[in-house]
Parts: structure tokens; C-alpha cells; sequence
């Protein structure tokens, strides 16, 4: 399940960042009208979006679905009336001189010879879908950072990663186009308030013993314990979609991840889960836990699956979801996971593994583990890993491996995380493992953890609570 969640998240940095790292220089077509869509939801032959698209006369003639798959034909309308039929190639496609306005449809619906749940080509029934905006978007081949575009939306109630005007049009700049997260259409809708914080939730498509309300109050309660890491929620407004699975009573099957601006968010919910069940789920907080830390050039999946892996178990400790006891073992359970997959291989190895997805987890677990702890032993309890995702926020959306390392140095008050993690590299993965739980006083048993004195235990029973008592709140 922790595999879906990273391959997917991967996935979709990767191509986001890759993207907007190739950005070009500003162009004449910045300056001409958006390029704007028209998108309209139908139900026959089967549920689909016609999409119409109007570009300037000066735009460039190449344009791409970014995830190309299901559109076979684009129809382009010149300024004389003339019509062309495109087949794209690769997701590629040359418009005529001219072009007024291109029009597709969309299937929502796979196609027989598509396999599983296609969490982004499309996957709903009835009238609620879910559909990531790269798989049906036709968008300019080179996309500038002053680029603008707008979308309108019509026969379904959408919610895009966006918050459309008062006239229901969504306002674009191009890096949305880069990454145009996650859209749902149709489906009910709730919404959820965190502080000064609002989530809207998309409900897409029917739940057998949940409510609108036991949902709305599960990604609440999930978005509450990222306030036990960060001082406010991290941003003023997150779509969520929840997508039922049927024939599963897990709450949270997988989830996903997409750095749209603002980031989106969705999750496959098992149609017969129950309210009790939301007590053990972690796939929803594990989800919002990646809107702590920036989004990583070029990306450092151990790095950033490492430290939500580790939020995770700590911050349902801080909300008493689970007892330190269990956190441990949970923390103990994964380390084991991670270790049996990463073998004896040194931890520059398996973090550079990219089908590896247990020992990147957890192997990066381990490392934001040690980290907290240095950072609380340095400054004697004064700083915390918290403190560094804290200054990184205020230094943009992105950061890389160095300034990262910068931001823990600058909390430190002293060179730390270069030594840190030249002991962790050149080794096997978790030779740091059995010593650091030594010195916080965890001893693995064979029903459990038990939990006793020892030189850094009270670091250990430190990283259990929140730095401030309102935070879970």
C-alpha cells in the first residue's frame, strides 16, 4: 500500500519538477489573451469531457497531453472554417496554421484492455469521477512561467485544485499547466476547517456506513495532527477527493500526492469502512504530512517519504490515536520491513534503488529518527526537526538536498547534517538502527517494545509531544 502511495507521489514530482525546472524564458504570447478551456461533462454514450481549447494566434503550434493514453482525435477549426482530425503521436500533436479553437473528447470510462484502478487516467461511476488534470489537458509543448490560461467548467460540479471567481472561472498561470494536480467531477462535497485552513472534499460516489460528515470529520481530525508538526497548517486552501473501492473495508487503500499549486490530494477509501476503522488508518495523515516539508530539486524520495513515514507513527502518538508503546512498535515493525529489503547493501544504495519502495521508506524513516534526535541532543531540547521544516517554509516551495541541509544547520547552530548523513551512506542501510533505539531505551521484544531508562529517553519521550499544547486543536 506504502508502495502506491510513493510510486504514484514520485511519480508526479518528478515530472512536475523536472518540467518547471525547463521552463523557458518569457514570450511573446504572455502578452496575448489566456489560452482558455471549456470543458463539459457528459453522460452518453458513456461519462466523458469534451474539451474545447482556444489559443492565441501566436502560440506556438506544438501542444501535448502530458500523460497521453485515451485521446485518438483532436479536431482543429482554422480562422476560415476549415477542420483537420489529429491523431496525436505520443501525446504530441502540430496544430494547423490558423487555429481557432481544437476540440476531443475525454473517456472517463477505461477501455477493456486497461488493467486496475486508473487513479489518474480516470476511475468513478455514475456521476462522480476522478481524473488527473495531465491526462486530459491539452497543453503548449513549452510552457512559460508568465503564461496564463482559464477554465470553465460546465454540466458537472467540479472541484480542481483551484478556487474558481465569482463567475466559476478558474485563472491558470503556466506552471499549472505543468501540473494540474488532481479534478473530480461530480460527487457530493463537504468541507472541513483546520484553524484558518479550509479543505474541500470531494465525495465521489457512494460509502456503505459513512456519512458526508464521518468523512469530512476523518480528513478534519487527519489535517489536525499535521498541526502537531507545523505551527498552522501549511496552506490556506487543499482539495481531497475520496474515492470509494468496493469490496474493501480498509479506509485508506492508497493515496496520493500531486504537486499542483496548491498541492492535491487523493484517496481510495474502502466503500464498507466504518468510522471505528478510521482509528488505525495512517494513509490520511501520511498524505497531508507531505504538505510539511517543500517539494525536492531534483527530488530525494528517501528523503521526503522518509520524513512523512516517520510523522506518521510520531504524530499519532501526539494526538493519542496510539500509545508510545505501539508508535515504537509500529516505528520497529517498518525498520524490520526496511531492512529485509535493503539486505546488507550500504544506504546510498537502496536510496538510489527506485523500485525499492520498503527500504526507501524506512530507510529515510530511520534517517529523520536520528535527525530529530541529534538536532534535540545539540541544542539540549531547545530545537527539533519541526524547526526546520518551520524555517524552509519561509524560504519558498521548493529546496534541495543542500539547503535543506543549510536549514538543519542554521536550527543546529553548528555544522550537523553532512556528518549525519556521511554515517548513514557508506554503511548498510540500518547499521545506525540497533545503537540509536540503545541509547533512547527501546528494546525489541518478541511481543512488542518495551520502553525503559536509558541515556536518551527522555529525548525519546520528548518526541512524543507537540512544542505547543493547542496544536492538535
Amino acid at each position: 500500500m506504502k508502495m502506491w502511495v510513493a510510486r504514484a507521489w514520485l511519480l508526479g514530482l518528478a515530472f512536475t519538477l523536472g518540467a518547471c525546472a525547463s521552463l523557458p524564458a518569457p514570450a511573446p504570447w504572455e502578452d496575448e489573451p489566456p489560452l482558455s478551456y471549456r470543458i463539459t461533462y457528459t453522460r452518453s454514450p458513456t461519462p466523458g469531457l469534451n474539451v474545447e481549447v482556444f489559443p492565441s494566434r501566436s502560440f506556438p503550434p506544438q501542444f501535448l497531453f502530458r500523460q497521453p493514453g485515451r485521446v485518438t482525435s483532436v479536431i482543429a477549426t482554422d480562422i476560415n472554417g476549415n477542420q483537420f482530425d489529429i491523431t496525436p503521436r505520443d501525446g504530441a500533436l502540430n496544430l494547423p496554421s490558423r487555429t481557432t479553437v481544437l476540440r476531443y473528447r475525454y473517456p472517463l470510462v477505461s477501455s477493456p484492455g486497461e488493467r486496475g484502478r486508473h487513479m489518474f487516467g480516470g476511475m468513478g461511476e455514475g456521476d462522480a469521477w476522478h481524473v488527473a488534470g495531465k491526462a486530459y489537458l491539452l497543453t503548449p509543448r513549452h510552457v512559460t512561467p508568465g503564461m496564463r490560461a482559464e477554465i470553465k467548467v460546465f454540466g458537472a460540479k467540479a472541484l480542481l485544485p483551484w478556487q474558481p471567481d465569482d463567475n466559476g472561472v478558474y485563472h491558470l498561470r503556466g506552471a499549472d499547466l505543468i501540473d494540474a494536480g488532481f479534478h473530480a467531477f461530480g460527487g457530493n462535497r463537504c468541507t472541513a476547517h483546520v484553524g484558518e485552513s479550509v479543505l474541500e472534499v470531494a465525495l465521489l460516489g457512494r460509502f456503505t456506513h459513512l456519512s458526508a460528515g464521518n468523512l469530512c470529520t476523518w480528513i478534519m481530525e487527519a489535517a489536525r495532527e499535521v498541526r502537531t508538526v507545523r505551527k498552522t497548517f501549511p496552506y490556506p486552501r487543499v482539495t481531497v477527493r475520496l474515492v470509494p473501492v468496493p469490496g474493501k473495508s480498509t479506509p485508506g487503500e492508497f493515496g496520493m500526492t500531486l504537486w499542483s499549486s496548491p498541492p492535491s490530494i487523493s484517496i481510495l477509501v474502502g466503500q464498507d469502512a466504518t468510522v471505528e476503522s478510521f482509528a488505525k488508518d495512517w494513509v490520511a495523515v501520511h498524505e497531508m504530512l507531505h504538505l510539511t516539508h517543500p517539494a525536492f530539486v531534483p527530488r530525494e524520495a528517501w528523503l521526503s517519504e522518509g520524513l512523512a513515514t516517520y510523522y506518521t507513527e510520531i504524530v499519532r502518538a501526539r494526538s493519542k490515536r496510539q500509545t508510545s508503546e505501539q508508535t515504537w512498535r509500529e516505528l520497529t515493525n517498518g525498520f524490520a520491513r526496511g531492512q529485509a529489503a535493503a539486505g546488507s547493501r550500504p544506504m546510498k544504495e537502496v536510496v538510489a534503488e527506485e523500485g525499492n519502495y520498503m527500504g526507501i521508506y524506512w530507510t529515510g524513516a530511520l534517517f529523520a529518527l536520528h535527525l530529530d534526535v541529534e538536532l534535540r541532543r545539540v541544542t539540549e531540547g531547545r530545537a527539533r526537526l519541526e524547526d526546520v521544516l518551520e524555517l524552509l517554509a519561509t524560504r519558498g516551495p521548493t529546496a534541495t538536498l543542500a539547503s535543506f541541509g543549510n536549514a538543519v544547520d542554521t536550527v543546529a547552530g553548528q555544522p550537523l547534517f553532512g556528518a549525519l548523513l556521511a554515517r548513514h551512506l557508506p554503511k548498510p542501510a540500518f547499521s545506525e538502527l540497533a545503537p540509536l533505539l540503545e541509547s533512547l531505551g527501546v528494546r525489541i521484544d518478541p511481543g512488542g517494545v518495551t520502553l525503559h531508562a536509558a541515556p536518551g529517553s527522555v529525548l525519546r519521550e520528548d518526541l512524543d509531544v507537540a512544542r505547543s499544547p493547542n496544536a492538535a486543536r
